[in-house]
């Protein structure tokens, strides 16, 4: 694709993404929780009821999965949960000035096993600095695979990051997710922003 012809699409995807901020959640104050990769939403919808004074955000990048979410969320009643079709970096880097995260759930993201696919992976040096600096103080960042390898990389890069530190606390919520389901075990760690606390 020409660079201009990506540039186009990139500022058709970010224009659509500051509508869907308008749209959706102009009017929320106060910090925020945000679920990467919601998938169907199973999660996010059952944290949104059980924690209806929080304002929840849900991304995920497939049109379907976030209908079939919107749909559970509306069934519930729900008016403390938005679902919005975005790529994780482009979300953080679009984040209205306002809204800080409180928590952010990662969990069981595409792993890209293969060595020459790593640099694809969501959870990198950079896009936890990015991370960072839309956090709210005292922000914590939740992370669950069932790949061990990714698990191995993620716990390493948050015991050695500048803007993470890596803590000892209780999983805050349980909510048994489609890919926790299926998979014969996991690994969970948390990590708290060292730059807002």
């Amino acid at each position: 694709m020409p660079i201009a012809q990506a540039q186009a699409v990139t500022a058709a995807r970010v224009d659509d993404l500051r509508a869907q901020f308008a749209a959706k959640v102009a009017d929320w104050s106060g910090p925020v929780t945000l679920e990467i990769g919601c998938g169907h939403g199973h999660f996010m919808a059952a944290y949104a009821a059980a924690h209806p004074d929080e304002c929840c955000l849900a991304i995920d990048i497939i049109r379907d999965r976030l209908e079939r979410a919107q749909r559970k969320t509306d069934r519930a009643g729900l008016t403390n949960v938005a679902f919005l079709r975005a790529e994780a970096r482009m979300l953080i880097e679009n984040l209205p000035e306002k809204m800080r995260l409180r928590r952010v759930f990662v969990l069981f993201p595409d792993p890209w096993p293969k060595r020459r696919h790593h640099k694809n992976r969501l959870l990198q040096a950079d896009f936890l600095a990015a991370l960072a600096r839309c956090c709210a103080p005292g922000a914590r960042l939740y992370f669950r695979t069932d790949h061990e390898p990714y698990f191995a990389e993620v716990a390493t890069l948050m015991r050695d990051h500048p803007d993470w530190r890596g803590v000892d606390e209780s999983w805050p919520f349980e909510q048994t997710t489609v890919f926790q389901d299926r998979a014969p075990g996991y690994q969970s760690c948390i990590a708290a922003c060292a730059t807002s606390a």
